[in-house]
């Protein structure tokens, strides 16, 4: 039978009790982790978001109750605290002290969990999440929450001190093209027309700007309607700002000072609440050198260049070579083939592979085959210093030695070749020189490694859309030196965009954004936009800028990213409190679920057809 809790108040948290408190009486409530009796004596784990401390009870003349509690029951506790009587738990905060109960009451009890609540165990993601509930209860779970808590408050304290301003928009705003698919939300009041659920703040945020605000962030709830991965939600969080008057050294100058403070703020929480040791050393030693030498730049070229993507990953070395000059006048028709076709041939050393079985090379050819390449050549170097290649018959001796020369080759080295495009050279690559630094432990996970990318190209040629579009997004200012080749060559033209990196992942991004009316017109009109579908798409914004808009940019991190990236998860879905799964679906709620016919006739929908 459950209790009230009426006349108890609780004085402190379980993992509050300390050594100073001992012979005080304390008041603790929460759940309860473990109980054993132990045949006259009974010790019961009390948890709660704080740690556990141990109650101790001896059965005879106690309250019979305390031998037969059900795990993750909740319990309040009246009690005196002592020194253990027995061994000191060193994996806890109170593993030198426990509580003796006075009074206990059963407020609520549990029934058998489906899951164990407890840190290591092998359960199913699915079931984990049906019950998320009580997965949040696991510390190991609970810690990464409580640290996304702490981080965005620490952002907030920057960005306030910086003269940022905390502005709401709307979740309810228009559909824009030129992004992911928006997730639509019929209107009552407006038969047959749509509302979308923001897939960034972007236009408000500028015109936040032509309001007058001069410095704008939000902690804003974003929504995309796109295939999932490990770190992609159909709802996710972004931390949103915009500044005035700024260009682009302002914007990444302020964005690395907040990342050197967060480096500087997070060890101490991140030990507070036992997230990994050597996670918190990694990020101390990035905040020491984020704080001595900032955080180096990039251009998008020199980053696709040295290793195929524009976030690498520079844990690490193993830089992609190009060889298109060395091999352009080879016998080996694959790469010359490439070559006169607008392509280019690239390689990777992995320095101490030349023993590679072949079967581990044809799984990497495989690998490279998923990112479109035809195939993969290679030259295994052996330790005597013998050669064997799968195109070496194709050389002479001398185009064969300049070729492992321009790689670098050494004794004991696997020289690997993709031939093909730009695009598929560079993606074929990165996925290989990320999955050899894996096999071979080149990768420091405790480490942090940023890089600031810029210089991207403002367009991008879509094969399946058969035009140029934004690279970014249609408001992205071009660097002013390449504009006089938007007609000739549009995509020549470099954007003032710039993204923050972080060990591979794209933390971050945001760009200078256009503020004159001639440079938005054409960039419109470079699009396909004609000047009545880009007034009746974007007009809000097209009209304020005509009343005097400001020289503005901004920039945006994944929140969900970031924290997964510091606290050491393997998915954005270990740090967000309730998540959905691959189809964007709630196992917990249920929902996505069917409506009462009733609401679609208020809404004049109907459903036409299922799968």
């Amino acid at each position: 039978m459950a209790e009230s809790m009426q006349g108890l108040k609780r004085t402190m948290r379980c993992g509050e009790v300390s050594e100073e408190m001992i012979g005080k009486s304390v008041t603790l409530m929460g759940w309860v982790a473990k109980c054993r009796n132990k045949g006259g004596i009974v010790f019961v784990d009390l948890r709660d978001r704080t740690g556990i401390i141990q109650i101790v009870t001896e059965s005879e003349g106690a309250d019979e109750r305390w031998g037969s509690l059900k795990s993750e029951s909740a319990i309040a506790v009246v009690g005196t605290v002592q020194k253990r009587g027995g061994a000191v738990n060193p994996n806890l905060k109170t593993g030198t002290i426990e509580v003796v109960p006075e009074t206990l009451r059963i407020l609520s009890t549990s029934e058998t969990p489906p899951f164990l609540i407890q840190d290591g165990i092998d359960t199913r993601e699915d079931l984990r999440l049906k019950y998320r509930y009580l997965d949040l209860r696991r510390p190991e779970l609970m810690h990464r929450i409580m640290f996304r808590s702490r981080v965005v408050q620490m952002i907030r304290d920057f960005l306030s001190s910086e003269g940022f301003l905390d502005i709401e928009t709307p979740s309810l705003i228009g559909s824009t093209p030129e992004g992911a698919r928006d997730y639509l939300v019929p209107s009552r009041v407006h038969p047959g027309c749509f509302y979308a659920l923001p897939q960034s703040p972007q236009l408000l945020k500028q015109l936040l700007m032509c309001s007058g605000f001069d410095r704008y962030y939000q902690i804003a709830r974003c929504f995309r309607d796109e295939d999932l991965r490990a770190d992609r939600q159909p709802e996710f969080t972004q931390v949103d700002m915009e500044l005035s008057f700024v260009d682009q050294d302002d914007v990444i100058d302020v964005n690395t000072r907040l990342l050197a403070y967060l480096l500087e703020k997070m060890p101490p929480v991140m030990r507070e609440l036992e997230i990994d040791e050597a996670l918190a050393a990694g990020v101390e030693q990035a905040g020491r050198e984020v704080r001595e030498n900032g955080i180096p730049r990039m251009t998008w070229k020199e980053a696709m260049d040295r290793y195929g993507s524009d976030k690498p990953d520079l844990r690490f070395g193993m830089e992609i070579v190009d060889v298109s000059e060395v091999v352009k006048s080879c016998g080996f028709g694959v790469f010359t083939g490439a070559i006169e076709n607008g392509g280019m041939v690239r390689g990777l050393n992995a320095k101490g592979q030349g023993e590679m079985p072949r079967k581990r090379i044809d799984k990497l050819t495989e690998t490279a085959k998923t990112y479109g390449a035809k195939g993969l050549a290679y030259i295994a170097i052996h330790g005597d210093g013998s050669v064997k290649s799968s195109f070496s018959k194709f050389l002479t001796e001398e185009e064969l030695r300049a070729l492992i020369d321009a790689m670098g080759g050494e004794n004991g080295d696997l020289l690997l070749f993709a031939a093909d495009s730009f695009k598929v050279v560079s993606a074929s690559l990165c996925a290989l020189r990320l999955e050899l630094g894996e096999e071979m432990g080149l990768i420091d996970h405790n480490a942090f490694r940023f890089v600031w990318i810029v210089d991207f190209p403002l367009l991008e040629w879509s094969d399946e859309e058969n035009r140029f579009m934004a690279m970014h997004h249609p408001f992205t200012m071009p660097n002013e030196e390449d504009w006089k080749n938007i007609d000739t060559d549009p995509g020549s033209v470099r954007a003032q965009a710039y993204d923050i990196v972080l060990n591979g992942c794209e933390m971050g991004g945001g760009s200078v954004r256009i503020h004159m009316d001639d440079v938005q017109e054409k960039m419109l009109e470079v699009l396909g936009f004609t000047p009545e579908r880009a007034s009746e798409q974007f007009g809000f914004l097209l009209t304020a800028f005509k009343y005097g808009v400001p020289p503005h940019a901004g920039l945006a991190y994944g929140l969900d990213r970031m924290i997964m990236l510091f606290a050491g998860a393997d998915s954005i879905r270990d740090v967000i409190a309730f998540p959905k799964v691959k189809d964007a679906s709630d196992l917990m709620m249920s929902a996505p679920s069917k409506v009462d016919e009733k609401q679609l006739e208020e809404l004049c929908l109907a459903i036409t057809a299922e799968e």
